[in-house]
């Protein structure tokens, strides 16, 4: 499989960053800054994998378990204002991180789901996402502002689908 040209250019900007951080941190505190560097990396390396693994699984299940129809017909570029909408419901219903919604994502991408439904499922998560809220926000934040903040959120998910697909298909010619 051959690098695209975005995977490339993110290549090159995540390894411009490790090399100035590396400066940094080697003009700062010599060899046991990259040694410390380089553990702690590797920590959270393996802490995260079991993640990334199960993620990745989830996405290869769902390829073959879900219909590439049903992706089309609820997800597909033709879906249109639907396809929005089920993507930001789809968003905000489903828990988890990046790890596991990333990898799911970019398989309903090969399965036909459209830019706009996708954009709003990743804006559905990461503003409304209803596990987050009950866990973290009405505890710790209360509901008042909780309340204020998906209000004021609510309509984005859709218009971020959208927009998205507008200058997707813009950019296309």
């Amino acid at each position: 499989m051959t690098p695209s040209t975005s995977q490339i250019l993110s290549w090159s900007i995540l390894g411009a960053v490790i090399v100035v951080l590396a400066v940094v941190a080697w003009r700062s505190r010599g060899s046991a800054g990259l040694k410390e560097a380089g553990a702690s990396g590797g920590t959270l390396f393996l802490t995260v994998l079991p993640n990334l693994l199960l993620g990745f699984t989830i996405a290869g299940l769902l390829q073959v378990v879900l219909p590439r129809d049903l992706i089309l017909r609820w997800m597909g570029e033709d879906s249109g204002f639907r396809g929005i909408l089920a993507g930001s419901l789809a968003g905000t219903l489903t828990p988890g991180g990046p790890f596991t919604h990333f990898p799911i994502l970019a398989g309903f991408l090969k399965s036909g789901a459209g830019i706009g439904p996708v954009s709003a499922y990743i804006a559905g998560w990461a503003l409304l996402g209803v596990n987050r809220i009950v866990v973290w926000e009405l505890p710790i934040l209360g509901w008042k502002f909780a309340l204020a903040r998906i209000l004021a959120c609510l309509f984005v998910p859709p218009v971020c689908g959208l927009l998205t697909d507008l200058i997707f298909r813009l950019r296309q010619g």
